[in-house]
């Protein structure tokens, strides 16, 4: 039992190297066998994190995404088609972001950095359930004779969601990470992260596609990704396979 549960490990680390990680090598290197698993992971990860954003405002009083169609969990009112597809050409891509209307909230503040999270948080929990059914087959003694597709499938689940978690919680605009920056921010220095704003997507573009990224993107990434999948494996292993 405690070879199978760590069978899914070694086949996350030996598959994507040695820690540090390169992202955006990563998603380029996709076997084509990877490809389908990729895509429905993307599909899935996309529409959950969208849908949290949308769900999490409208707990907060604001429907103007439930409106708009966005409270579903239906991936065609999320995915962004060029978005999706640069996934697969140049390593980094988007789906449709769901419209907020702050002037609902009783609380901006507090409603912003909420709806904010729940995006990234959906990723990691979407990562958490991946691994949490793989320790669950473990600890029944059924994840020996799954077919190979099955740890390949959890193997990317897990890695893709725990890369947007980390991604998305960057400082930079327009992703979550920058919008949380936002609002804990001073009043007083808002107006100069709003000046920033019109040339932060540009900078984080250029970080994100130039070999920049080896001194940016990619410490951050090979720092944060093991501590996390790591940490991750310690928990689902403690908790379904004691003694």
């Amino acid at each position: 039992m405690q070879a199978a549960a760590c069978m899914l490990k070694d086949f996350i680390q030996d598959k994507k190297g040695v820690w540090p990680l390169e992202p955006l090598e990563q998603f380029l290197a996709f076997s084509f066998r990877e490809i389908p698993y990729v895509a429905l992971t993307l599909m899935i990860a996309f529409t959950v994190h969208e849908f949290a954003h949308a769900f999490v405002a409208y707990k907060f009083g604001d429907p103007t995404a439930q409106k708009q169609g966005r409270l579903t969990l239906n991936p065609i009112h999320h995915l962004d088609p060029l978005g999706t597809i640069l996934i697969f050409i140049a390593g980094f891509g988007w789906a449709r972001p769901v419209p907020v209307n702050r002037f609902h909230f009783k609380n901006p503040r507090l409603a912003g950095i909420s709806v904010s999270l729940a995006g990234p948080l959906s990723n990691l929990l979407m990562a958490g359930l991946g691994l949490g059914i793989w320790y669950g087959l473990a600890a029944a003694g059924a994840a020996a004779g799954l077919p190979d597709f099955v740890p390949e499938f959890l193997d990317l689940f897990i890695y893709l969601n725990l890369m947007l978690f980390v991604f998305n919680l960057l400082p930079f605009p327009p992703l979550d990470g920058y919008r949380i920056i936002e609002d804990l921010a001073p009043a007083g220095i808002r107006p100069k992260l709003t000046q920033f704003e019109a040339y932060g997507s540009i900078i984080f573009l250029i970080l994100v596609i130039t070999p920049l990224d080896q001194y940016t993107i990619q410490p951050i990434f090979g720092t944060v990704l093991p501590v996390l999948i790591n940490g991750m494996h310690d928990f689902f292993s403690g908790l379904f396979l004691r003694g």
